[in-house]
């Protein structure tokens, strides 16, 4: 007999209790990154006064314990008035109610902020065994604790008290936590970053497990971050000077980059004194400039490279940059803000570095010829290294094209470096995505219909099917123990769905069949996730492209009130021309693609096996306990 639904099975988490049971969405996991997190956002909440220009101080402490943080700001001090409306203290407010605080509105309290979701001080309260605020302003000192986000005692008037500011200590809840011990050398890298972001903060740091304190402030700003890093890396400069620009008046940028002698490329971004580990528009808008400026600098000299194509990855190679923007409303991916996504940064970043660099360039033209010969020598290698790997793979390739699927359209280049494999939903998708491609780099390969669900079945079992030994014999490699990487015939194997719920099953499907079947291809970053747009908003001569329904009421809210919108809606990547597809999806210089990693392999194991196992309880598990958070979920 089936189970009883009813109204009474449906649970509501009140107050901070959500933030309690799903801990990982408002801090990314409960492990030594989550624990810290909770660090950053009281640390946040306190450089935000300091960038309203409400406070010049910073002041963190961790205690004997290791297991105890105290974070002082001399700033305007978190209002203690009861709010006319909710008729408690404004501080019991903040927090112990999500999405509470002073950056939603117009009020003019602040107007560069970091903290715009209104749910970090909660959610620090909210995993914390006890968390004890102490205001000092209008001349009083004010404290009020907290046990697991709940008062525990009224807000007190302790006395009278000079100056201003806030002062929050915390002790993370080992209910929550693996461990709640704070690595110290963790805590003084972040201080140490945000100290040369904001070159105007007094910012120290006090280890009382060592009874070291640290002055962490740095005059010198990012252009002094720059050398640190460089020496921090131990690479070699190729040059002595280093490009620098700064712009104070209107929405802040400062820029600071060079050239190494390593191979690899360092771009570190901030937002708001926010690091950004995992980029976004900004960094887009930068990378862009980089190479504009770079390529117009030899178009204007009229400099001649024969023989040689300069690509956007030579003329990076081996930078190392420090990019730090202020925005007024930043649009975070998460709560935990490693990543912008405000699209109108890609043209604001671009137009202020690029000709900055570029007249920097024509003006120390000494230097700016030995960093193209640097690049030049990048370029040079590259193409031997192609050469030389195109010249073993030569006598097999033939043969292994023999043994490809005929619904593959492959691409020419047999490069790694530079093949893409497009795995497409659908023959009509198909042949949008094969009009619209690069033949030279790019392939397609379209499935019919839902693939097969391979989670839990043996090699043999997935490979009888069509589809997926299609797709098996695209790639090269093979498949469980025959898998071979260097038969790895595309650099890059990208999942391109539809933007909807069928699509985003297709794409559930194929990571389980990868992370079961095929798990080195992720481990090594060769699998990746296009993103598509759902919708074309139109504004004049003004075109943009919005991945979802949030994305695309975040560009509307940026449009002037009285502006003439058009939106139209995607059924389908069939529905695409095959120019709007290549353009905003294929074309390297304007996709967004997003790399497929797994951090905790235990617990993708334990996602798939719940969400495509043969137990339908597991499912059922899951949907009874997300019900609440439904209005949480982007689906």
């Amino acid at each position: 007999m089936a189970a009883s639904y009813t109204a009474k099975d449906i649970t509501v988490l009140e107050g901070l209790e959500p933030v309690r049971r799903r801990p990982a969405m408002y801090i990314g996991s409960t492990d030594s990154r989550g624990l810290h997190h909770l660090l950053w956002e009281i640390v946040d909440n306190a450089v935000d006064e300091y960038l309203n220009n409400y406070a010049d101080s910073i002041k963190v402490i961790l205690h004997k314990s290791g297991e105890a943080v105290t974070v002082i700001d001399n700033g305007r001090g978190i209002p203690v008035d009861v709010h006319p409306k909710y008729k408690k203290p404004a501080l019991e407010l903040i927090l112990t109610t999500l999405h509470s605080g002073a950056k939603f509105g117009d009020s003019g309290s602040y107007f560069h902020s970091g903290g715009l979701h209104g749910v970090g001080s909660s959610v620090v309260n909210a995993l914390s065994q006890k968390l004890v605020a102490t205001i000092r302003r209008d001349g009083y000192e004010w404290t009020q604790t907290f046990r697991r986000g709940k008062p525990v005692t009224e807000l007190k008037r302790v006395g009278p008290a000079r100056g201003h500011g806030t002062t929050i200590y915390f002790e993370p809840d080992a209910e929550i936590f693996r461990s709640v011990r704070f690595d110290p050398e963790v805590i003084r890298e972040h201080l140490d970053a945000m100290g040369y972001i904001h070159r105007g903060l007094k910012l120290l740091f006090v280890n009382e497990l060592t009874g070291e304190e640290l002055d962490l402030s740095h005059p010198g700003g990012i252009s002094d971050f720059l050398q640190h890093v460089i020496r921090q890396q131990n690479k070699q400069p190729v040059v002595d000077s280093y490009f620098h620009v700064a712009r104070e008046n209107g929405e802040r940028m400062e820029v600071a980059l060079t050239w190494t002698e390593s191979t690899d490329e360092t771009v570190r971004s901030f937002v708001n004194g926010i690091r950004t580990s995992s980029g976004g528009t900004h960094e887009y808008g930068f990378r862009q400039a980089l190479v504009r400026a770079v390529r117009n600098y030899i178009e204007t000299h009229d400099i001649k490279i024969k023989g040689l194509t300069i690509t956007a990855e030579d003329i990076r190679e081996g930078i190392v940059a420090i990019l730090s923007v202020f925005c007024r409303e930043p649009m975070f991916q998460g709560q935990t803000k490693e990543r912008l996504n405000n699209p109108e940064m890609v043209s604001q970043v671009e137009s202020f570095v690029r000709p900055a660099l570029e007249n920097w360039l024509h003006q120390n033209k000494q230097t700016a010829d030995r960093i193209l010969g640097r690049i030049i020598l990048a370029a040079r290698a590259r193409e031997a290294s192609r050469a030389a790997a195109n010249e073993i793979k030569r006598k097999s390739v033939t043969q292994r094209r023999l043994n490809l699927p005929g619904k593959l359209a492959d691409c020419t280049s047999t490069d790694l470096e530079e093949s893409e494999l497009f795995i497409v939903e659908g023959d009509s998708a198909g042949g949008s995505a094969i009009e619209g491609r690069n033949r030279k780099t790019q392939a397609v390969l379209p499935l019919r219909g839902k693939i097969l669900n391979s989670e839990g079945l043996p090699t043999s079992k997935v490979l009888s099917n069509q589809e997926l030994s299609d797709l098996v014999a695209a790639i090269g490699t093979g498949i469980g123990d025959k898998f071979d990487i260097t038969k790895l015939r595309y650099g890059k194997i990208i999942l391109l769905m539809d933007a909807d719920h069928d699509g985003n099953h297709i794409t559930t499907l194929l990571l389980a069949f990868f992370f079961r079947h095929m798990p080195e291809l992720i481990r090594r970053g060769h699998v990746y996730i296009a993103q598509p747009p759902l919708y074309r908003i139109n504004v004049g001569k003004e075109t943009y492209w919005a991945r979802d329904d949030q994305h695309k009421e975040e560009i509307l809210k940026k449009l002037p009130k009285n502006a003439k919108v058009e939106i139209q809606r995607f059924k389908g990547l069939g529905e695409m021309r095959p120019t709007v597809l290549g353009e905003t999806t294929l074309d390297p210089n304007n996709r967004t693609l997003l790399r497929v990693q797994v951090d905790n392999e235990l617990a993708a194991d334990q996602v798939f096996v719940r969400l495509l196992g043969k137990d339908p309880s597991l499912r059922y598990e899951f949907i009874i306990n997300t019900t609440a958070l439904a209005e949480e979920l982007d689906i």
